[in-house]
């Protein structure tokens, strides 16, 4: 059974398991994918979240995840417009000393109208956001406060100068940067009170760059989309189909490449499932086996989606033999489908 990894040079102790707080924001807009930032009257608007959501729920799942021994809480102002962040306050009212929390910023939000308006990392804007941020999650810390702009390219030194600020503040206890772009993270790892990158990996997108830099320069390394966003459950429904306010909607797989990635997850599924694992918990399995710092935060709606990726701590990694045989279908189904 594994319980606990460490978020790098902070020294944070947190649960193997962590919880993708996106999904409980619930809906909210935004505009074009390909341009930074977009007025709150433009007509044509994309959803930015996973649908419709209950928050007695969320809050429960929350519950059952900490005495589950889940500590470790990832959001950002921007899920939801601040709604996730604030569903996480009120549930871990009276019990804010269990959980560690990650949350991001650099993002312009209306929270009442639900529209992501794109980005800014003006000091005295990130000054703001930590601020709002302490007020949605009811706290008067964050534990990881994470740069929300993956492919930013300004100076990141200002950034960085202000995140050093509200660590002797008091205000955060450590930071990085929620980036796939090894580069762009070995710019801000200068910083003394930078531990921990956020960034996607799963059983259909690699990044053995980052994870090599998160060995190299004492990183915890946060996993995004370890299931890519439902993809590898081994569940995925047929037609696609889900609700207008959900993002998932907006996908443009492809039915070809929807159909190899199906394929795939059914060519994996009897060693994912060996030794007594559901797919899901082989590919939660998987992130563990590439690095002792990964730390795979599915996300999650229902205190069944809890339990089932719980169980997955009670049997730990996946083994080098099964890796191999993961690798040789995957170069296998390269070569004949192409699928990444």
């Amino acid at each position: 059974m594994m319980t606990t990894r460490h978020l790098g040079r902070s020294g944070i102790e947190v649960s193997a398991l962590g919880l993708g707080c996106y999904p409980i924001g619930g809906p909210f807009w935004r505009g074009d994918h390909d341009k930074v930032a977009w007025q709150s009257d433009v007509a044509e608007r994309f959803p930015g979240g996973w649908g419709q959501v209950d928050d007695r729920e969320s809050i429960r799942a929350i519950h059952a995840a900490l005495d589950r021994g889940i500590n470790f809480l990832d959001t950002s102002d921007s899920y939801g417009c601040g709604h996730s962040e604030r569903v996480i306050g009120q549930a871990l009212r009276g019990r804010r000393d269990r959980a560690i929390i990650g949350t991001k910023f650099g993002n312009v939000i209306d929270e009442a109208k639900k529209l992501y308006l794109g980005h800014d990392a003006r000091p005295e804007f990130i000054r703001q956001c930590c601020e709002n941020s302490l007020r949605r999650l009811e706290t008067d810390y964050i534990d990881v406060y994470y740069f929300h702009w993956g492919d930013f390219d300004g100076a990141i030194e200002p950034v960085a100068e202000t995140l050093e600020q509200l660590v002797a503040e008091g205000k955060i206890r450590t930071y990085g940067w929620s980036t796939d772009d090894v580069a762009r993270m070995e710019t801000l790892v200068v910083g003394e009170h930078c531990s921990v990158v956020e960034f996607a990996l799963n059983l259909i997108r690699r990044n053995d760059d980052m994870i090599a830099l998160c060995k190299g320069a004492d990183l915890g390394g946060v996993i995004r989309s370890p299931l890519s966003m439902g993809l590898l459950t081994g569940t995925y429904p047929s037609d696609k189909a889900f609700a207008d306010d959900d993002i998932r909607n907006t996908w443009n797989l492809g039915e070809g490449r929807f159909r190899e990635i199906r394929n795939l997850v059914e060519a994996l599924r009897d060693i994912l499932e060996s030794g007594g694992r559901s797919v899901v918990q082989g590919a939660l399995g998987w992130i563990w086996a590439q690095s002792d710092r990964t730390i795979p935060i599915p996300g999650f709606r229902t205190v069944q989606h809890i339990e089932e990726n719980a169980r997955a701590m009670d049997f730990g990694p996946l083994s080098r033999d099964q890796l191999a045989d993961i690798d040789r279908v995957i170069r296998g189904k390269d070569r004949d489908d192409d699928i990444r």
